[in-house]
């Protein structure tokens, strides 16, 4: 067996590279057999094959051959029949193609089958009968079934030959199309009476290299005369009929016509071909010789169609003719749309022009009705080209981004050009693989939280959010604390951020009094490679809890004093007392106070004022008040729940200094001790209690130089001293009400502060009593003392330590009149000697006790502690001296103070000498003075201690 290779290779300048092989092989090869040397023939390399994953595609067509790619040749898969794959259709070719990956890459195979001589040539039927009449003439010709041979060529039907007969031979008759007819043609006369049936052996022999050959059986029956035979009135009748025309239909129509009468007149049409198929599309009626349809005509499985058509007497006599059927075409297939290679993932980052898939459109229609082509659905990054006759190829258009669309249906529609249009589709998924290209973004440009103090530490503030609009790992999102600092420290130890999360958890426990607000950044991370980030700051903000308790920074009550307020017995409705000071470290409504009477002595006596704290007198004072007065103020916030503290405030209703001391001698109370007292202000306290001691041995020592150089002028002159007189009603008109003097220490100092401010301010104009047992003797006069000579003028105070109405002294910043009223007015009778002697034992008994009580932890002063004093706690001092018993008026002016002192000097000596030398002995042991004419003052001091 020979076999011929045709080879031949053309490059097409299209997207890809493709090739075409031709190569022509016997039929009946062996599985296995050796078809060509693709990978040479192809100029490939073996690599290529493999590493393309090399692969045939046939469409819908059975798989003869297959590619080894380990050696990069083609081998018969399965056994070709030529005859079952073509039939008699010439040349017979198997069309396929070779497809490679990465990158795409196909290549157009055609392998040509030829034809060996392996079928023989077979009779439709084993028998053949013939009617002849015994007057046929010499010649007469009878027509006979064909042979077929489904080889082709050479291989096929070449001869007939008949055997057994004297009577007949057989004659072979060219038609216009190629083929022969083969006839019987009568060369001796027929004799019914001598051989009424005759048989004859038909053989056909085709033309192959070992001949074969197929046999049928003629019988003769010889029957009377019949001279004429029918004849057709054309030999070939050609006719069109449309694919799919319904069944009856009729195709054409054959006519013949018998010469003889009566019987042998009478024609019978019928198909004599020998091919099934036509007998099984198309029947004949045997009377009139109309051709019909009888199943469906299907043009892709044949395009024409030859019928031979016999007609019959009854005297056995025939004619034949031929009919020749074109078939046409119509729109009936839709176009078949096969994948040859498609890729389901491609990355959002491919390039325009990347090849997605591979396509192969076939329509079995002809022309028009064939010619197919391709489009896909619209606002999507890919086209579709043709590449070559029938093939197509869809490739990205444009850039591709996951985040706008992760996956694409794309509709590949392919639609034929007949008249209506018939289409088909098919839809492709794509997957668009994620590329980390989007950095994480959070919700928000910026965050702010709030937080209440005092919260647990390790909890949970807010929580940040960021989305990547990438996928998977890229937009796995973590959350990072950036460095910073806040007061100083690191930010990591205020707050923390999970990782996974993003909530915002707090690290410690957060002070509003100590810090409100600060502010971070936290980055977003995602986790892509390299990674992409973005950051947001974000801010705290620290709300006010009602943590803190008011602070009373006025009046202030340590263990070792209480101080108490004066207030006199003339004081009118709305008298102000003094002044409540608290604060309160929170903030907003935590830091409203206000202010409540939550026990008094007598509360039909005070109020306190709701918001500024100011205690003030709600009637007129009488006698009949109580001279010592306990209040307590509750101090309360705004807060929810709110806090409250307590202060004690003694008030002294008296008018004169010495009714005051006889009721708050005995008086005890509360010791409470601050334990927020700080070492700072018992180092102030300490300090100032230095000074004052410093400064009571100093006046003594003046007193006892002084009372020396009186002792010297007393025994030269011998008379009593002279007892300055205070009258009981005596009073600051502009003052607040209060005992006229007092040393007053001004301490300036804020709540939980370990650092205090202290410093001595002048006497005040009010004098205040330590209600410990201790009492403070007054040390400067602001009354204006009269001098008994009527004729003595006053002058004016040296303007030089005067000051402002703004720095006059009191609780709550209230001063007294633009100017002090003068003293003008008549004094009360002077008092007598033995009353002056009682004041001066009582002021030596004062001086005594005040320097007894100089001892650690206690002073001989009261202290008023204030949050803000300025020079209005400085009294105006008017400092014009009335000495009773005498003409000089002490003033301002130097020389006249000089000469009154000098004469104030000598009577006080005169005075002192005359009252040692009246009771030495009483004197010196401080016995009670004598009982004198009562004063308005010494009858009430007498009576409330007759009370007690």
């Amino acid at each position: 067996m020979t076999r011929q290779v045709l080879l031949f290779i053309s490059v097409l300048s299209l997207s890809s590279v493709h090739g075409q092989v031709s190569y022509s092989i016997p039929e009946e090869m062996a599985k296995g057999s050796l078809v060509g040397n693709i990978a040479q023939d192809l100029g490939l390399d073996i690599k290529r094959l493999k590493s393309g994953k090399a692969r045939i595609y046939t469409g819908d067509s059975a798989e003869y051959i297959e590619l080894n790619k380990e050696r990069g040749v083609l081998l018969i898969k399965e056994r070709i029949d030529r005859e079952e794959l073509c039939g008699q259709t010439t040349p017979c070719a198997l069309h396929f193609q070779i497809i490679l990956e990465n990158p795409m890459e196909f290549f157009s195979i055609t392998v040509e089958i030829t034809d060996i001589n392996d079928n023989a040539p077979s009779f439709e039927k084993n028998e053949m009968k013939f009617k002849i009449s015994e007057s046929a003439v010499t010649g007469a010709k009878f027509l006979l079934e064909r042979a077929m041979d489904s080889d082709v060529g050479v291989n096929g039907l070449q001869s007939y030959s008949l055997t057994q007969t004297d009577h007949f031979a057989i004659k072979l008759k060219d038609q216009p199309d190629g083929g022969k007819m083969v006839e019987m043609v009568l060369q001796k006369p027929l004799d019914r009476e001598k051989e009424e049936e005759i048989s004859l052996v038909l053989t056909a022999t085709d033309g192959g290299d070992s001949q074969m050959s197929g046999t049928a059986q003629i019988h003769i029956t010889v029957l009377d005369a019949n001279d004429n035979a029918p004849v057709f009135t054309q030999p070939i009748y050609k006719a069109t009929i449309t694919e799919n025309s319904p069944k009856g239909s009729v195709v054409a129509a054959v006519s013949a016509f018998d010469a003889d009468k009566g019987a042998h007149s009478k024609i019978t049409y019928s198909i004599s071909n020998t091919i099934a198929d036509v007998r099984d599309i198309f029947e004949i009626n045997e009377f009139d010789g109309h051709l019909k349809v009888k199943e469906n005509v299907d043009y892709e499985k044949a395009h024409h169609y030859q019928i031979h058509v016999q007609a019959s007497d009854d005297g056995g006599l025939t004619d034949s003719c031929k009919i020749i059927l074109d078939v046409i075409d119509i729109n009936d297939n839709k176009p078949s749309i096969n994948i040859m290679s498609k890729t389901n993932v491609i990355t959002e980052d491919s390039i325009p022009g990347t090849v997605v898939t591979m396509i192969n459109v076939q329509d079995p229609d002809s022309g028009e009705n064939g010619q197919v082509q391709c489009s896909i659905n619209n606002n999507i990054p890919f086209t579709i080209k043709s590449t070559t006759n029938n093939f197509f190829t869809l490739v990205t258009d444009s850039d591709l981004d996951r985040e706008r669309a992760s996956e694409y249906n794309i509709s590949v529609t392919c639609s034929d050009e007949g008249v209506p249009s018939l289409s088909s589709s098919v839809t492709l998924t794509l997957q668009i693989s994620d590329v980390n290209d989007n950095a994480p973004v959070f919700e928000r440009s910026s965050y702010e939280a709030y937080i209440i103090e005092n919260n647990t530490p390790g909890l949970s503030i807010f929580t940040v959010k960021a989305r990547d609009a990438d996928w998977n790992q890229n937009a796995r999102v973590s959350y990072i604390l950036e460095d910073s600092s806040v007061n100083g420290g690191p930010v990591s130890s205020y707050v923390s951020v999970s990782a996974d999360s993003g909530v915002v958890q707090s690290v410690r426990s957060f002070d509003y009094e100590q810090i409100k607000d600060f502010q971070f950044r936290v980055k977003a991370q995602d986790g892509g490679s390299p990674p992409l980030s973005s950051n947001v700051t974000v801010k705290i903000m620290i709300q006010d809890q009602n943590d803190n308790t008011p602070q009373v920074l006025y009046p202030v009550q340590t263990s070792s004093s209480l101080v108490s307020e004066m207030v006199p017995r003339s004081a009118d409705v709305g008298y102000l007392v003094t002044k409540v000071v608290a604060v309160d470290v929170d903030s907003g409504q935590n830091a409203w106070l206000s202010y409540k009477l939550q026990k008094a002595t007598d509360r039909a006596l005070f109020e306190v004022g709701l918001q500024n704290g100011e205690i003030r007198t709600i009637r007129q004072v009488t006698d009949k008040d109580a001279v010592k007065q306990r209040l307590t103020v509750v101090v309360e916030d705004n807060g929810q729940p709110s806090r409250s503290a307590t202060v004690n405030v003694n008030v002294a209703v008296a008018d004169s200094f010495p009714e005051v001391l006889s009721e708050f001698t005995d008086f005890t109370h509360d010791r409470e001790y601050n334990d927020n007292l700080t070492f700072y202000l018992v180092l102030a306290l300490a300090v100032v209690s230095f000074l004052f001691i410093v400064s009571i041995i100093a006046i003594l020592s003046v007193k006892c130089y002084r009372w020396r150089r009186e002792q010297m002028f007393y025994k030269s002159n011998g008379n009593l001293p002279v007892i300055p007189y205070y009258p009981p009603l005596y009073a600051d008109v502009g003052g607040t009400g209060t005992l006229r003097q007092v040393y007053n220490y001004d301490v300036s100092g804020t709540t939980d502060s370990r650092k205090s401010d202290m410093k001595y301010v002048r006497p005040d104009s009010q004098s205040i009593i330590s209600l410990d047992g201790t009492q403070t003797l007054p040390h400067a006069h602001r009354d204006t003392l009269i001098n008994d000579d009527s004729d003595s003028q006053q002058k004016p105070p040296n303007a030089d330590w005067r000051f402002t109405q703004g720095q006059r002294p009191g609780p709550s910043g209230a001063g007294g009149p633009p100017e002090m009223a003068m003293g003008t007015g008549p004094w009360p009778n002077p008092p007598t000697e033995a009353e002056q002697l009682q004041a001066l034992m009582a002021a030596a008994n004062e001086v005594s006790e005040a320097t007894a009580t100089l001892g650690p932890g206690t002073m001989g002063l009261s202290t008023r502690y204030s949050p803000q004093f300025t020079l209005q706690h400085v009294p105006d001092y008017r400092q014009n001296v009335y000495i009773p018993g005498s003409t000089a008026t002490l003033t301002s002016n130097p020389q006249q103070q000089q000469q009154q002192q000098q004469m104030l000097m000598q009577q006080q000596m005169a005075a002192q000498q005359q009252a040692l030398q009246a009771q030495p002995s009483e004197a010196s042991a401080q016995p009670e003075p004598p009982k004198a004419a009562q004063t308005p003052a010494s009858k009430k001091k007498s009576t409330k201690k007759e009370k007690k």
